[in-house]
């Protein structure tokens, strides 16, 4: 089965940092790749990173552009995303998905949509304040 679980969530001060991760099973990083998506409240699902690791690419949303970082360890089966300079807007809860068609949607550059993405792990939630 695949499965995907988020956790690294927290309360930080704007300017502050924080590392996600993802533990995932049931697949590996060569088979599928991953992204990170988070929602605020009252707000739509966004696309923040994905990370393709048959060929090393990874993608950012222009909000995260510069201050997140998303990783693979193949040894551990966890999908990192490393977020510095935060800011209040990064603020809502992240999850961590996948699908075998999920490359798809990068390659036709829609991977912030999530369209090809089956399966979802449970949220983390990121709070920053100002």
């Amino acid at each position: 089965d695949v499965q995907l679980q988020a956790y690294g969530g927290g309360l930080v001060q704007a300017g502050g940092s924080l590392r996600l991760s993802c533990a995932v099973s049931g697949f590996t990083f060569d088979d599928y790749a991953i992204g990170w998506f988070r929602q605020a409240p009252g707000k739509e699902r966004e696309g923040v990173a994905c990370i393709n690791d048959r060929d090393g690419s990874t993608y950012y949303s222009d909000s995260v552009k510069g201050r997140f970082t998303i990783a693979s360890d193949n040894a551990k089966n966890t999908v990192y995303l490393q977020m510095n300079s935060l800011k209040p807007e990064d603020t809502g809860v992240y999850y961590c998905a996948t699908g075998p068609h999920f490359r798809s949607d990068i390659y036709g550059g829609v991977w912030s949509l999530g369209r090809l993405t089956d399966y979802w792990g449970k949220g983390t939630l990121v709070t920053v304040s100002s």
